[in-house]
């Protein structure tokens, strides 16, 4: 049989390759030599789809990674299948599985330089006496210093720093984690999942994880992690010694007695290695402006505004300091009015902001919960000469803000379990009043709860989103000082420029760090009609990965187009999912085919390949956004290389991925603004450089949408509303940065908004 599955039992195949093949390796496959009883063994990185060439053979492509030399500039080699094997590899062949190659021709690669595999590739047939053998996959782990950018790998890593999941901007839920090993290279990764419970369970620092399937992408120098199809995941409690119990939602997972002898050495090395924090902080320890984690028990839970949410939690110990309690209606209050009653004493109110209110909404009462870097804030009460401790959990996830729920299987939950069933609510009741300071139930006036409202975030129409324990400083002093440093102040704006908002935006280059003005539709239809001079060729219509169609218009100039439909699996997709390419086509026409198609890219003919336009055009438009490339940083790849990615099992298309395989380096839409702001002491102009995050509005989207304009301008009449007298107007709560620029005549200090947005009942 040309194609066997085999099975790995005990570190050995069941059935054991003929005794006559020897193993070949990579670096000694040339042309030239004799490989009759040789075979290559490696691991399937890559698969396309199944396919038939022009005179109806079956055709199918794969890509096979050496196992035995990872670390190699050149580790991975084309296999090309041809006839009823391809048909066979294509039903049993997976990511990941081991691949053994017999009976091969060797042919030099024409795609080599393109595709950065070995030189030659090897053609496999039956008709050629070939054989495969599909080995059940023993899985390989890749170490982190021998990641390659593209490769999709398993590996095994420490966690070094995480964040919770989180609601990304779409639908799905986002986590990020930084992991390390032996090798002391690190890897970050950001995973996505529509389901929470297909992301990692990650508890704490020095966590073990193993990823299976997870892409390799490197981006600004750096490797990166990312899921792909078939990603999966285990983690394991780092404690030396503690058991191995892997935390996934999967019911069908391989784990062997070599892996456990992994962990083992992983928790060795990160004992030693890895500065890992100890227990969370108990209520009983906390400081003052201290930032901890915290393990506790949901006992109560309100909503509070639109951008806060209350949760009332107790980790069995007191807090020694007085603490405030957040203003809510005792009707709103959710949670068992008898146990908060026993517990007043000894529970905690967090207030929690913007992106963590969803999750703490969908919390049960009675869960345990691990809450990430929560601040214990120090002020003083009002009509009160006593200080008191208020707990803020603030937006964002900078340094790994967030909400973890843990499992009652939870080494720590049990501990805290117990620990709270041990508690004496009695003594708790006869504590002194004092040591917490009393505000529930309802409020007197409306007046009185619109007060402390005010109290939680809301002082000023901007809100910061980092490095809240900074204090305030006078601009006076910051205008004094030397740069570079970085400031918290509290002014109001008094002028801003551009006052046509439309202006403010900007196309930035991250590479090169330039800024250039947005083209307009006019430069566009331009390029489009000088491209439509070269007609199509149709010699590079219908290949393996595309299907063309190709017309002439009925009206004097009889122009050519020629429309390029991706392919998967062989197949045409949706029009919502698909990318197309145009040749010929007007911007009247170009902008139509973007209401009903995915992504459109405006390409033009050579005699060889499809390539994008001149880069003063856009190489990408996406429903209403032109993407643009650095002329100065990008080097255009043909479109062929697109190939890759159509090859993928979901391809999403999306604009950073398709600018990386075609060798553009994609400039950002941003705003860029000067705002004067005052405070009494001083006055001094502070630029404004953002992507999204200030104004709740993505750059890239503003000069398309007449409602997002229309929103922008309120939202800066509201910050700077106009005829207003300079007492009048509205405190801007902000963080700046200064810094020098300088020059063979001069030398100036300039100061950059960062780390702010606009709070969002003003959006």
């Amino acid at each position: 049989m040309p194609v066997q599955l085999l099975k790995i039992i005990k570190g050995k195949s069941e059935i054991p390759l003929p005794s006559h093949l020897q193993k070949e390796d990579l670096k000694n496959l040339q042309e030239g030599f004799d490989h009759t009883n040789k075979y290559f063994q490696g691991l399937v990185i890559l698969s396309y789809p199944l396919t038939k060439l022009r005179d109806g053979t079956d055709f199918f492509k794969v890509v096979l990674q050496d196992l035995d030399d990872l670390c190699s500039q050149i580790n991975s080699i084309n296999i090309l299948i041809y006839g009823k094997m391809a048909e066979d590899c294509a039903k049993v062949i997976h990511h990941g599985d081991t691949f053994v190659v017999a009976g091969f021709k060797l042919a030099k690669s024409p795609t080599a330089r393109e595709d950065g595999r070995h030189s030659c590739h090897l053609e496999v047939s039956e008709e050629a006496g070939s054989a495969i053998y599909s080995i059940t996959p023993k899985y390989v782990y890749t170490p982190l210093n021998c990641l390659k950018d593209g490769t999709i790998v398993n590996l095994y890593g420490v966690v070094k720093f995480f964040k919770p999941p989180y609601v990304s901007k779409g639908t799905d839920y986002c986590s990020v984690v930084t992991l390390v090993d032996p090798s002391n290279v690190k890897l970050t990764c950001t995973l996505f999942n529509g389901n929470l419970d297909c992301l990692p369970k990650i508890y704490k620092v020095g966590d073990i994880i193993r990823f299976h399937r997870i892409k390799i992408r490197e981006y600004n120098g750096q490797m990166q992690g990312i899921t792909s199809v078939g990603f999966a995941s285990l983690t394991f409690d780092g404690t030396v010694g503690a058991p191995i119990v892997p935390r996934t939602s999967s019911k069908v997972y391989t784990f062997t007695d070599e892996e456990q002898k992994t962990i083992e050495e992983l928790r060795v090395w990160a004992a030693s290695n890895l500065s890992i924090s100890g227990p969370a902080v108990k209520l009983s320890g906390v400081q003052p402006t201290l930032f901890f984690d915290l393990t506790c028990q949901l006992v109560g839970k309100a909503k509070v505004d639109g951008s806060s949410f209350l949760l009332k939690v107790w980790d069995g110990t007191k807090c020694p300091y007085p603490t405030w309690k957040v203003p809510v209606e005792a009707r709103d209050l959710e949670g068992e009015k008898i146990l908060l009653h026993q517990l007043r004493n000894l529970t905690v109110d967090i207030l929690v902001y913007d992106n963590h209110v969803q999750l703490a909404k969908s919390l049960k009462i009675g869960s345990f919960l691990r809450i990430y870097s929560i601040h214990p804030k120090q002020a003083s009460a009002d009509n009160e000469d006593v200080s008191q401790i208020e707990f803020h959990l603030h937006g964002g996830t900078c340094y790994g803000r967030g909400i973890g729920v843990l499992p009652e299987s939870n080494p720590d939950v049990k501990e805290l379990k117990a620990f709270l069933e041990s508690v004496d609510l009695a003594d708790s009741q006869n504590m002194e009043s004092m040591s917490s300071v009393e505000l529930d139930g309802t409020f007197n006036s409306v007046t009185d709860l619109e007060s402390h409202l005010r109290r939680c975030q809301q002082l000023s129409v901007t809100v910061l989103t980092d490095h809240q324990d900074l204090n305030n400083t006078e601009l006076k002093t910051i205008l004094n000082s030397t740069a570079p440093q970085q400031y918290r102040i509290r002014a109001k704006l008094r002028t801003y420029k551009p006052q046509k908002l439309y202006q403010s935006i900007k196309l930035h280059c991250s590479k090169c760090n330039s800024l250039q003005e947005v083209p307009d539709g006019d430069d566009f239809d331009f390029i489009l009609q000088g491209s439509a001079v070269t007609a199509p060729n149709p010699e590079l219509h219908n290949t393996s990965w595309y299907d063309s169609v190709m017309w002439t218009t009925q009206d004097q100039k009889q122009r050519k187009i020629a429309i390029h439909f991706v392919k998967h699996d062989e197949m045409l997709q949706q029009p919502e999912d698909t990318l197309l390419m145009i040749e010929g086509g007007t911007l009247k026409e170009v902008w139509k085919l973007t209401k009903r198609f995915k992504c459109v890219i405006p390409v033009r003919s050579t005699e060889d390949n499809l390539e994008l336009l001149d880069l003063s055009a856009p190489f990408l438009l996406q429903g209403n956004i032109k993407y643009y490339g650095c002329k100065q940083c990008s080097t255009p790849k043909p479109i062929k290389s697109l190939s890759s990615v159509a090859a993928e099992q979901r391809p999403s298309w999306e604009p950073t991925e398709i600018a990386q395989v075609l060798g553009i380096e994609l400039l950002q839409y941003v705003f860029i603004m000067k705002f004067t702001l005052v405070d009494g002491t001083g006055a001094l102009n502070a630029y404004l450089f953002d992507y999204e995050k200030f104004f709740h509005i993505p750059a890239s989207e503003i000069l398309t949408s007449n409602f997002l304009q229309q929103k922008m301008q309120m939202t800066m009449n509201t910050l700077c509303p106009p005829g207003r007298k300079l007492d009048d107007l509205p405190w801007l709560e902000c963080f700046i940065k200064s810094y020098n620029v300088r020059d063979e005549m001069k030398h100036q200090v300039y100061y950059q908004i960062f780390d702010t947005t606009v709070a969002e009942d003003v959006v």
